[in-house]
């Protein structure tokens, strides 16, 4: 398992499948609330969903609005699970309150160069700890299993 270590902004655990980008998201332009769809047509996720994903990426860009169009996520059900991001600005850590999802930011080592889309993740907002629990094509492990050469307990 790897940890990354950072700061919890909104407070939550979640566990779920990774979508990385190494873009920044734009709110107005950028997604369609209705689908948790990235549409900006120069975007590397161009067409990609992030609803119940945790949504990893550099940070936010564009208008004031970016908080709100995140907001429309979570009112109509189609919001990223949690918020991994780099990069603090006023409108990505209200985007992130206002989605009311666990998020993480500034942590190390950096998370777009660690986690990979479709890695499994526990992104904990209360600790500010990431979990990669399972690599793209690689075993992790579970919570009831120990870690090689860990002490065996009864």
């Amino acid at each position: 398992m790897t940890e990354l270590r950072g700061r919890g902004i909104v407070p939550g655990v979640v566990e779920g499948e990774a979508l990385v980008t190494h873009d920044a998201i734009s709110g107005f332009g950028g997604i369609d609330v209705a689908t948790g769809t990235v549409i900006e047509p120069r975007h590397e996720l161009f067409g990609v969903c992030f609803t119940g994903k945790v949504l990893v990426f550099p940070g936010a860009k564009g208008s004031s609005g970016w908080s709100g169009f995140f907001q429309s996520t979570r009112l109509m059900g189609t919001a990223p699970a949690a918020m991994v991001f780099r990069v603090v600005t006023t409108k990505a850590v209200l985007g992130a309150i206002v989605t009311r999802v666990p998020t993480v930011v500034e942590a190390t080592p950096d998370p777009l160069e660690t986690i990979k889309t479709g890695d499994f993740v526990r992104v904990d907002g209360d600790t500010g700890i990431i979990t990669i629990l399972t690599p793209v094509g690689g075993r992790g492990i579970s919570p009831n299993e120990k870690e090689p050469g860990a002490p065996h307990q009864e």
